[in-house]
């Protein structure tokens, strides 16, 4: 099978949450332990790090990699989803796992996925492992995929684990109050390995003080400890809770030994894009007129965006926008700019909401707009209707945003 042949086999073979759903989604980590047994459990080779949270996790695992490879290790690094191409989720010091990896990997592990009918996350953490493994990481930023507890990656035991915050998304799988994903997330606090929480939330602060007693870990609230402010390259306010979330887990790894100066710090924060290939973060693709995207896709994400933008000076506001179809519209039309002119679009997988759906919601809330056929031909109109001193935005889905970079 050639790179392309091997994608589409694991795209299309299982189910897989990004295309489908709630179907994808498994409730116990039989299968991950199951894999790792055969791959001779390759996690159990290199030190990590283990990041959860509903917002800001991405972000806050890439300047994790950013500060450790100033350092001088060779860090790895798995993030989802993806933007562009799928070897964006496994990475060492910033470049892509090899193809030849990807389809080595699929090829000489296909028939115990067939037998076991593994699912798509489950084995792109069994090779993000394995290749990590065997490139011998001296430590890897390990991302959760979904909630925490369950998650194909909860199978490591890190120096640090780092929840960011808690907010209502997914809330099909991890339950519909703050208190119950906190369980989920909570779920990667590991016996004496120490926590951090990146937001102190009164909902959230005794489930996980619960569990981190129960664990006899230390727990640390990055917000009431952390006072210093630093720069980063990821431009945004919203990142300044993931900064403090980054300084705190830093200072625990520096407690088990790691040599991290200020200025591994400094120069890591300011270099995240360069050193990991972030990109969607409030990322600024053109200017007169100023073109902005995010990823960020639900109530607090885009709250944060929002917010941002209000902070932007321009005459008029052209916002592209798509949603997939289980996104809860309700709760995040309120924060949308009412004066907008609106472009909707379908992202172009089997869960994108039809933008004539999206258009009819948005038209009954008062915001107005027109359809268009996709998510370039949106930004397309968009960019033809622009004058020099207006500004688009891109977002409302992480896939609308990697149809545009």
């Amino acid at each position: 099978m050639t790179y392309l042949d091997t994608l589409d086999w694991m795209f299309a073979q299982l189910p897989m949450y990004q295309k489908q759903g709630k179907t994808a989604f498994k409730k116990d980590l039989t299968n991950t332990l199951k894999l790792a047994e055969h791959l001779n459990f390759p996690h159990k080779n290199f030190k990590s790090i283990h990041v959860a949270g509903t917002n800001g996790k991405g972000s806050t695992s890439h300047m994790l990699a950013s500060i450790l490879q100033e350092v001088g290790y060779k860090v790895g690094l798995y993030t989802s989803p993806h933007l562009k191409d799928f070897r964006e989720r496994i990475r060492i010091n910033g470049q892509v796992v090899s193809k030849q990896f990807v389809t080595g990997f699929i090829k000489r592990n296909k028939a115990f996925f067939d037998a076991n009918k593994l699912s798509f996350f489950e084995m792109t953490v069994g090779m993000a492992f394995d290749y990590f493994s065997k490139q011998k990481v001296d430590i890897a930023v390990i991302e959760v995929g979904l909630g925490g507890r369950l998650d194909s990656t909860n199978i490591i035991i890190p120096e640090v684990s780092v929840i960011t915050n808690i907010g209502l998304d997914h809330t099909q799988f991890l339950g519909n109050t703050l208190k119950e994903i906190a369980f989920e997330k909570g779920g990667i606090i590991k016996p004496n390995i120490p926590v951090v929480i990146g937001e102190t939330q009164k909902e959230t602060l005794p489930v996980f003080k619960e569990i981190a007693k129960k664990n006899n870990s230390k727990i640390t609230f990055a917000d009431k400890n952390i006072s210093e402010e630093y720069q980063s390259d990821l431009l945004g306010d919203y990142q300044v809770k993931n900064i403090k979330t980054v300084i705190q887990a830093i200072k625990e790894l520096q407690n088990k030994g790691f040599k991290i100066t200020l200025k591994h710090l400094e120069i890591g924060l300011l270099n995240v894009v360069k050193n990991t290939g972030l990109l969607g973060r409030w990322q600024i693709l053109n200017e007169n007129p100023k073109v902005v995207c995010d990823t960020g896709h639900n109530k607090d994400g885009l709250t944060y965006v929002m917010k941002q933008l209000k902070k932007e000076v321009y005459k008029s506001l052209h916002v592209v926008f798509g949603v997939v179809n289980d996104k809860d519209l309700s709760s995040i039309i309120d924060l949308l700019p009412k004066t907008a002119t609106y472009y909707f679009c379908k992202p172009n997988i089997p869960r994108g909401l039809d933008a004539i759906e999206l258009k009819r919601y948005f038209n009954d809330h008062g915001l107005k707009g027109d359809t268009y056929s996709s998510v370039n031909e949106a930004y397309k109109t968009a960019l033809e209707n622009s004058k020099t001193t207006d500004l688009v935005f891109i977002g409302g889905s992480t896939f609308v945003v990697a149809e545009i970079i």
